[in-house]
């Protein structure tokens, strides 16, 4: 129950106070991110972080001037890959064989599957998948700030190109998709930290099915597998 009760004590901070998080709980953060899982074990995104109070100032230009950019200890920055290439994934696979003390080859089949169903659905396509990877790794990040009891704010609110260009991010190949300020709440001026926690209750929020619940489609599922887009 100790996620949950931590959970119950986080909320969108508001309002916070400069105070610096500790290393030790920054780091903790970070590693629960990094171990987040990803599409294909290829981590198609990694986290930029910012405690220099001049270029927060400037983030806080194109965010709509919300304080907690600047009010925070660090801001973590979720940035993706633009799209999908075979030297990308072959990267990513390479290592992770090392690792595993296994050819290289070991992957090519699988390596070969993805790319062909990756190029299928185009690069915009490609770059909102990887998007939504980096936000299993966010989610990650927040459970666990919550657990250290370091309180983070979850935002979208932002100009991406803006903030991509500030970064100098287009030449790399990533796009900014998330970003999360830590820090600690100012209780003192922070509207939302009395307020009553709401979530939609469970008999509206999970809804079990059957069968019998679902629609009459007709035709038969695909026969095609993953391995047979390797012979395309």
């Amino acid at each position: 129950m100790a996620l949950i009760d931590d959970l119950n004590w986080r909320y969108a901070t508001k309002k916070m106070n400069g105070q610096v998080v500790p290393q030790e709980k920054l780091e903790y953060i970070l590693e629960a991110a990094r171990l987040a899982p990803s599409s294909s074990g290829l981590q198609q995104y990694k986290i930029i972080v910012i405690s220099d109070k001049t270029l927060l100032e400037k983030i806080k230009g194109f965010s709509y001037h919300q304080s907690q950019i600047t009010d925070c200890s660090h801001l973590l920055i979720w940035v993706a890959w633009d799209g999908y290439t075979d030297e990308r994934i072959s990267s990513v696979f390479n290592d992770m064989m090392d690792e595993r003390n296994l050819p290289h080859s070991t992957m090519d089949s699988y390596r070969k599957t993805i790319l062909n169903l990756y190029e299928e659905a185009g690069q915009e396509w490609q770059a909102h998948h990887a998007s939504k990877q980096s936000y299993i790794s966010f989610a990650m990040a927040i459970a666990a700030a919550a657990e250290q009891k370091v309180d983070a704010t979850p935002m979208e609110g932002f100009i991406a190109e803006k903030l991509d260009d500030l970064l100098k991010l287009k030449e790399t190949g990533y796009k900014t998709t998330v970003i999360l300020p830590l820090g600690f709440r100012e209780t003192e001026n922070d509207w939302l930290v009395n307020m009553k926690k709401f979530r939609i209750p469970k008999d509206k929020f999970i809804m079990e099915m059957t069968m019998e619940d679902a629609a009459d489609i007709a035709g038969q599922p695909m026969e095609q597998t993953l391995d047979d887009f390797t012979q395309k």
